[in-house]
């Protein structure tokens, strides 16, 4: 049988986790050195698409640089230990919190050389940034190669380019075009490419300046070169104990069963949605406030809130919404999920949404309960606690939980931006485990609104840096036939199964809605995740499942 590339990069996905989980067990590992060999090997086997050019062996990946650089904590690329905590006292202290723009959690900088970062996402969270700071490791060797000649000595482009970081740390003016001429021998790119590229990170709010990350990185792989000062992740004992047993979770869950139980909403129908935070509580209220008689009208409104339009209602919604029936609830446990809960009983007038009536009855009135997006394992274990009986004074008391919505982002592989798909099954990338399940939501629904409309089983990956145009043709063309990919699915349906099927703490019927909008296409040059945000694009298919999944629950 004939090795195809496909099968080395399941190959290497796999030695990826093992190893990742390894090492993790074992406390610590020097990244560039014999312990962190196989995951820099097996990354580079991978050759993930969002790393881009991670296997040249001059060039610098840019994008990806960038895309890893607003996902941990500013300045991370200057320390020389890593080490990855639990939540452990350190947000009472006087250490200054540094939270990632596009990946929320609590770090600390100890000093100028270590760094510690807290991990209360769950087992993907550790998998997820130890991938990111493999890739770093291997770009940092790239800049130290390229900052010398064949003999070792340090080049004139690496000397000016210190030159010019000691000044913009001292806040004194350089010259921009000269310091990009240097850097862009260092990087191996084209000055046309450098510029641009600092622009780029110059615009990111994260991030320190690229002449800054890269003298950083290649400082710190020259000093382990030439002066033994080797670099190293560690992770603290308290995290390793406490992975896998849903801490957090379990405190998440618990807030909002008590929440619920304050305000006598436990006896009441209860639907979970896991969304973002402002798509239900819009659709719900605005048309309540605005007297909106359409889908249409919504998507006006919300299209004027996301944009900050001049006179916009997104301030008024809120203020309404907490006068009726809206309950908002921060997260405190760690998990990085904020929830909301919304009282239709309160609702001024008798439809849910235009055309979608709701029960006279008001204690028939539906609650719902929502949640932010989880991050791959985590969705198991938060929704695995909430759908959990809740205990009170020696009583356990179940929820009536009637359906559970999940609206994601996903990577689409037909499609492009924005386009959705409506899955069938959920398959756990690495595993047997296959969980093909009734989706309310059908491909029918969504239909004759602008977008790409894409129906099939979604691939539950393991982290979306893991993935290559291999894999995912596979996927995509065997007899799997997937249309996407994501990172929560499986562990959601892990949780709901076994909730109404095996412990019997819900409904056997639990109506189950699934629909997800690409954020990437990752098979398309220039459309992975490391491309972008999605912008406005993303405002039209959020708003929409959210509206479909409240008209085929209610209509």
């Amino acid at each position: 049988m004939k090795r195809t590339r496909a099968h080395e990069s399941r190959a290497a996905i796999e030695r990826l986790y093992i190893t990742m989980r390894h090492l993790f067990t074992r406390g610590s590992y020097k990244p560039m050195g014999v312990s962190g060999e196989s995951l820099v090997d097996a990354l580079r086997v991978l050759s993930p698409e969002i790393y881009g050019l991670v296997t040249d062996n001059e060039k610098i990946e840019l994008d990806g640089l960038l895309y890893v650089m607003e996902r941990l904590p500013r300045g991370i690329e200057e320390c020389r230990f890593v080490r990855l905590i639990s939540r452990e006292g350190y947000e009472t202290s006087k250490l200054e919190a540094i939270v990632p723009a596009k990946r929320k959690r609590n770090c600390y900088r100890l000093d100028e050389h270590i760094m510690y970062v807290e991990m209360t996402r769950g087992r993907s969270d550790i998998y997820d940034i130890l991938t990111h700071l493999t890739f770093l490791y291997i770009e940092s060797n790239k800049i130290y190669n390229n900052s010398t000649d064949p003999k070792g000595k340090i080049s004139t482009n690496w000397l000016m380019l210190e030159e010019f970081v000691q000044k913009e740390a001292a806040g004194e003016e350089f010259e921009r075009e000269a310091a990009s001429a240097y850097l862009s021998h260092l990087i191996g790119r084209t000055y046309e490419e450098t510029i641009q590229a600092v622009d780029k990170f110059e615009k990111s709010s994260n991030s320190n300046s690229l002449f800054s990350i890269v003298y950083h990185m290649g400082k710190l792989a020259q000093e382990e070169a030439t002066k033994n000062l080797d670099r190293e992740i560690s992770f603290s004992t308290t995290l390793r104990e406490r992975i896998g047993h849903h801490v957090y979770g379990e405190m998440w869950a618990r807030r909002i069963k008590i929440a619920l139980d304050e305000h006598d909403l436990l006896k009441r129908p209860i639907h979970i949605i896991s969304a973002n935070l402002h798509s239900v509580v819009n659709t719900i209220y605005a048309p309540q406030l605005l007297g909106l008689k359409n889908y249409e009208a919504l998507e006006k409104v919300v299209m004027d809130i996301s944009v900050k339009a001049k006179n916009n209602k997104g301030d008024a919604i809120d203020k309404y919404a907490a006068k009726h029936g809206f309950i908002n609830l921060p997260d405190e446990s760690g998990t990085n999920i904020g929830a909301q809960i919304i009282d239709s009983a309160l609702l001024e007038k008798d439809e849910l949404i235009p055309g979608v009536k709701l029960p006279v009855e008001k204690d028939k009135r539906p609650v719902f309960v929502v949640m932010d997006y989880a991050f791959g394992e985590q969705a198991y274990e938060c929704f695995d606690e909430l759908l959990k009986p809740y205990e009170k004074d020696g009583k356990s008391i179940p929820l009536d939980v009637v359906s559970t919505s999940i609206m994601g982002k996903a990577g689409i592989l037909y499609g492009g931006k924005g386009d959705l798909m409506i899955p069938n099954a959920h398959v756990f990338e690495g595993t047997a485990d296959n969980y093909p399940f009734k989706n309310e939501l059908k491909k029918a629904d969504f239909e004759g609104f602008g977008l790409g409309v894409y129906e099939g089983p979604m691939i539950s990956v393991l982290g979306t840096s893991l993935q290559n145009k291999d894999i995912l043709t596979y996927f995509m063309q065997s007899s799997w036939k997937a249309v996407g990919l994501e990172m929560e699915g499986a562990h959601y349906q892990k949780a709901i199964q076994s909730a109404s099927k095996i412990r019997r703490s819900i409904r056997s019927n639990v109506k189950v809605l699934y629909a997800y909008y690409a954020s990437d296409n990752p098979l398309e040059t220039g459309s992975t995740l490391a491309s972008g945000a999605l912008g406005m694009e993303g405002v039209r298919p959020t708003y929409l499942i959210t509206y479909k999944i409240l008209e085929k629950l209610f209509g």
